[in-house]
């Protein structure tokens, strides 16, 4: 991977629709280079995917949520993981270190969703602890973008 390849990987973090023409002037190759770069770096798992950045209010999901939790092992962390991995409030989450065994970020309409995806941990059995921050406001969230 070189500079230009990054070039655009980022370009097209900023905008997975920009033509390839326009990428070629920015990167000052033809589009029919760019779209070899861009099937080459597809296939290497360099880009993952070409996605849409929603705003999630506009989608009613009004509340976003931190939740810190220190997994109870007995319950199985495979288990733990299938279950995050299947969740559709689930943005984001992070095996940490610390007192806590993961950090989970997740968007739900209501506070009372918050309270459900609690209850479905607790159903399941993974809590042995956990601690919740909301969100107030967001100052800024970004997607990676290659630098």
């Amino acid at each position: 991977m070189d500079e230009i390849d990054r070039k655009i990987a980022c370009l097209l973090a900023e905008d997975a629709r920009r033509s390839l023409a326009d990428i070629g002037g920015v990167v000052d190759l033809s589009p029919s280079a760019v779209n070899e770069r861009i099937r080459r770096l597809t296939a290497s798992g360099a880009i993952q995917r070409f996605t849409v950045e929603a705003d999630p209010v506009a989608f009613g999901q009004d509340v976003l949520a931190f939740v810190f939790v220190a997994l109870n092992y007995e319950a199985g962390e495979a288990a733990f993981k299938d279950f995050i991995a299947a969740c559709p409030n689930v943005l984001d989450c992070h095996h940490v270190t610390g007192g806590w065994s993961y950090l989970i970020k997740i968007r739900v309409a209501t506070l009372s969703g918050v309270e459900d995806f609690l209850q479905q941990l607790k159903e399941r059995r993974f809590l042995a602890r956990s601690e919740t921050m909301l969100a107030l406001s967001t100052v800024t969230e970004k997607p990676f973008k290659p630098f």
